[in-house]
């Protein structure tokens, strides 16, 4: 949930990547993926990173739910993420 508007996006888990789970934004724009180079973070076609957790360890076996700070072009956002069990 984006912090400035309250805007949610879905992820829903698709396969792996690197050993871990990967989840798909449900418009299929973006991944949330692990990496032993970037850790958790977020990316769109083509590899480029477009999103990390801020303040949590990047080895965690699933996306931290914790804050994460996007960027794109000269914009940049905070997102809650958080579990499907935290948003009822």
């Amino acid at each position: 949930m984006r912090h400035a508007d309250g805007l949610r996006y879905h992820f829903e888990r698709d396969g792996e990547r690197n050993g871990r789970p990967a989840y798909r934004r449900t418009d299929g724009k973006v991944w949330c993926v692990w990496s032993s180079v970037d850790g958790w973070h977020c990316e769109i076609m083509g590899g480029l990173v477009t999103a990390h957790p801020l303040n949590s360890p990047a080895d965690e076996p699933e996306p931290p739910a914790t804050v994460w700070r996007s960027f794109k072009d000269d914009r940049s956002y905070l997102y809650d993420l958080r579990t499907v069990a935290h948003e009822a």
